[in-house]
Formats: structure tokens, sequence, C-alpha cells
């Protein structure tokens, strides 16, 4: 490609993420997903260093920068970057490429965040978000923990499916007690597979009652980030969930549809 591309950059808690974009159609050229290991600048910079080896016709000095998320804010001025704050990012992207969306979820490395679209009189959506800021509970980074501490591979948890038939207590209000559970279930020889989805249920429990402000999220919800992306088990306990809250609070949704419909990964769910 001979155009200057648009440079998308998500500096993360827990990994990095880019995107590059032909700037008239919006089509992905490029992408990657890593883990930092706290490098967070050393990351970026190796992302840009294969990204202009992967388009050496495009003109450089014309390309334009969009940075987000924990880590950004310090990289952008020696970049030429623009920052944008991640929730906003978020609903741009939502709002552009799914504008028939109506509630968002989006787990990270260390916060979790619900969107919830509303409608005025006038027919004009507003973005109501709302963000944890106390504890790192309920988002990846306790998953990564409990996964460690269940001594299970990555690769063996995405095996995994959520089976509310057997579920344990897990505090998920708070990253470090649930951990302590974790290692109390996994010391009284509680299967892996267990733990995990009643680590789940408890995660997706948490965000229901406590991100949701007390309002119920509509359809369609739409799963985002990294832990939505991967975890099949925890994509499954969403969409029982969310239903049930649905149920109990008589909010009419189309039942005729699919689940799978109404609580929905898109493609590139990590890169939002």
């Amino acid at each position: 490609i001979s155009d200057p591309v648009v440079v998308g950059i998500d500096v993360g808690s827990t990994t990095v993420k880019a995107v590059v974009l032909d700037p008239s159609t919006l089509e992905v050229l490029w992408s990657d997903y890593q883990r930092h290991q706290t490098k967070q600048p050393e990351k970026v910079l190796e992302f840009l260093g294969r990204i202009e080896e992967h388009f050496p016709q495009s003109p450089r000095e014309q390309w334009r920068v969009f940075m987000t998320g924990s880590g950004a804010a310090p990289l952008c001025s020696g970049l030429g970057a623009k920052f944008v704050q991640e929730v906003n990012a978020v609903t741009l992207a939502v709002e552009k490429k799914h504008p028939d969306c109506n509630s968002v979820i989006e787990l990270g490395g260390q916060d979790a965040k619900i969107i919830m679209f509303t409608e005025g009189a006038n027919g004009e959506k507003t973005a109501v978000p709302s963000m944890n800021d106390k504890c790192a509970s309920g988002t990846g980074a306790t998953i990564d923990k409990c996964m460690i501490k269940v001594g299970l591979a990555a690769e063996v948890v995405r095996t995994i499916h959520f089976d509310d038939s057997k579920l344990h207590h897990v505090a998920a209000k708070c990253g470090v007690f649930a951990e302590t559970d974790i290692v109390n279930l996994v010391k009284s020889g509680i299967p892996s597979n267990e733990i995990l989805c009643s680590l789940a249920d408890a995660i997706v429990l948490q965000n229901l009652s406590v991100l949701t402000r007390g309002s119920t999220l509509k359809h369609k919800v739409i799963l985002l980030g990294g832990p939505n992306t991967y975890l099949p088990f925890l994509q499954e306990c969403w969409r029982k969930r969310i239903p049930e809250t649905w149920d109990e609070r008589g909010y009419a949704y189309p039942k005729d549809v699919p689940i799978e419909e109404l609580v929905f990964i898109p493609e590139n769910a990590q890169y939002y």
C-alpha cells in the first residue's frame, strides 16, 4: 500500500494491541495482540518497527497515530500520536460498527467497563459508561492469577465450557479474596474446571450487580476485550446469567432470537 495509513495502539495494563487501517475503507490491514510483561514502551516500539516493515511504501510522515489505554498518555508526545480515552474509543468503535447494539461489556487486564446506550426523545443515542475504579477484581488479571493457581495452561483453559452444576463460593468483590478462595478450593481437591467456572460465575454476577449501577442491560449486548474473546466458559456464563437477570426484572427481550445473537462476540473483539 502506497497511501498513508491510520494506526491505533492500545497500551493496556497487561497487553499491547495495535491495528492498522485503510483510512478510506476502515479495513483492518494489520493487527497484533501481545502481552508486554510490564515493558510497555518497548513493546510499542517493537510493534511500530514491525508495522513500518509491513508498509514500506506508505509515507510514514503522513501516518495518523491514535493511542489509548492506561499506559498510552506518556508515549503520545514522543510519537506525535493523539490520545483517546479508552471508554470513548470503545464507544466510538461500537457506534460505528454496531449501531443496533444497546449494551457493551468489556473486560481488560485490570479494568471492566459496561456501556449502556439510551435513546432520547429525538432518537439520538447517548452512551452511559461505568468502569471499575477501586479494585481489579472481575478482570483479566484476576483470571490470570487463578489460572496459575489451578495449574492450567492457557490453551487448556480455552477448551473449558461453563457448567453451573457444581459451583463453589468465590469472593468477587476483591481480587485478593478471590485468589484466597481459589487457593482453598485447590487445596480441597476441587477439579480445575469447577474452580474456573465458579470464578467466571463470580465475575459475571459481580459485574452485572455492581457495574450496571442498578440499571438493566438491554439487548443486543456485545462482549469485548481479551478475556471475553479467548475464554469460552466466560462467554457461556454471560449468556446464561444475562437472560436470567432479564427474566427476574421483567425485561422484554426477543426469546425467539438465539442467545448467541442477543449476547455476541464480534470478530476482532480484542481490538475494539
